[in-house]
């Protein structure tokens, strides 16, 4: 079968997507029968992968259906939706047109292409907020880095929840694409915060009960993890903390022989002149960061799979921000000022006002006889 030249297909770089010859299928059915597509109404240009079929579409809408028997005998009202989409871009021609009528199998489908339209037009909706999270938490030149990460975020569940009210949850599999492996660097400075904070932490434990939002998965260096465990446990306890009796707890967490003994001593006995807080702020947001670029990975990496479906979508991403939330809900714990209760004043009872004096005689009492 001979090649029906497509000079918007031809002009790709690559194959086109399935969802490319949804988009031809729905044009023509909407070119071929303009009164089916009076029931379309979730669907805008902006959801079409290629310019020229937004153009297209747009187009159509912008004109009134021509009458059925009219436009079964003349060309007129395609005319016009050629010339009304060659005002937004080039390279279509009347040939193409009937083209798309031809890619049409069945014109009453016009709904279930829309919905696949709407449906691929999600997953880039999704992909495109997931990479301005991930670029958010790399960009380094941000005034209010934090901010504007957590703004992205929720920007990307704003994104999230759009796409599962349009498209309601179902019963189904879940999301089997393999999340994305997150790359783990030894970065110096976050050891240097971690080392800084242990130490400092030892030598000011009173400061330790109160940073329950730090967690030891917010650490970059397991033995810091560890140790950080190791003083929350002595702290629940009550017992006296130092360099000796946090070195003594590393060896029942079972850490001690990641490290010779005085090396650890050593760690733990050279803290900063700043308060503990300052260093685990530091290591929080840098957590943060770290969860909120593996959370747009993630999520990136559900959308590259076109085996992932819209519910999958949903799911994978919802699970995704959860992991970001619960950071993010000890961060706000740890930057927020605690609230002082003060006590609430009672409005005091006045004491009557003295009226003025009786005017008239008391009523006289009578004595029964």
């Amino acid at each position: 079968m001979p090649h029906t030249p497509d000079p918007i297909e031809d002009g790709l770089d690559s194959l086109p997507p399935p969802v490319f010859h949804v988009e031809q299928a729905l044009l023509g059915a909407l070119l071929l029968e303009p009164h089916c597509g009076a029931g379309l109404t979730g669907i805008t240009a902006g959801a079409f992968s290629s310019a020229a079929h937004a153009a297209l579409f747009a187009a159509i809408r912008s004109l009134p259906a021509p009458e059925p028997a009219e436009h079964a005998k003349t060309t007129t009202w395609l005319n016009r939706v050629l010339t009304a989409a060659e005002e937004q871009t080039r390279g279509l021609t009347t040939t193409y047109l009937h083209h798309l009528i031809q890619c049409c199998p069945e014109p009453h489908h016009a709904p279930a292409y829309a919905r696949i339209i709407e449906e691929e037009y999600s997953r880039r909706l999704l992909r495109a907020a997931a990479h301005r999270l991930i670029q958010t938490t790399l960009d380094t030149s941000l005034p209010h880095r934090v901010a504007t990460t957590l703004a992205e975020a929720g920007t990307l569940t704003t994104v999230v929840n759009d796409i599962a009210t349009r498209f309601p949850t179902r019963s189904g599999s879940l999301p089997r694409t393999p999340a994305s492996t997150p790359v783990t660097t030894r970065d110096e400075a976050a050891g240097e915060e971690e080392q800084l904070l242990l130490a400092t932490a030892t030598a000011r434990p009173g400061s330790v009960d109160g940073m329950r939002w730090l967690v030891p998965g917010d650490f970059t260096h397991p033995l810091h993890a560890g140790l950080w465990q190791c003083l929350t446990t002595l702290t629940r306890r009550g017992t006296p903390i130092d360099p000796v009796t946090v070195l003594w707890e590393a060896q029942h967490h079972g850490i001690a022989g990641a490290a010779e003994p005085r090396e650890l001593l050593g760690l733990l006995s050279e803290p900063d002149g700043c308060d503990p807080e300052h260093w685990g702020e530091q290591i929080l947001q840098r957590s943060l960061l770290t969860t909120a670029h593996h959370t747009g990975r993630r999520i990136e990496t559900l959308t590259d799979d076109p085996a992932t479906t819209t519910y999958q979508l949903v799911v994978g991403a919802r699970r995704a921000l959860a992991d970001l939330s619960a950071v993010r809900a000890r961060w706000h714990h740890a930057t927020t000022p605690p609230q002082v209760n003060t006590p609430t004043r009672t409005k005091a009872t006045a004491p009557p006002r003295a009226g003025p004096p009786p005017t008239t005689a008391p009523p006289s009492v009578r004595i029964p006889r």
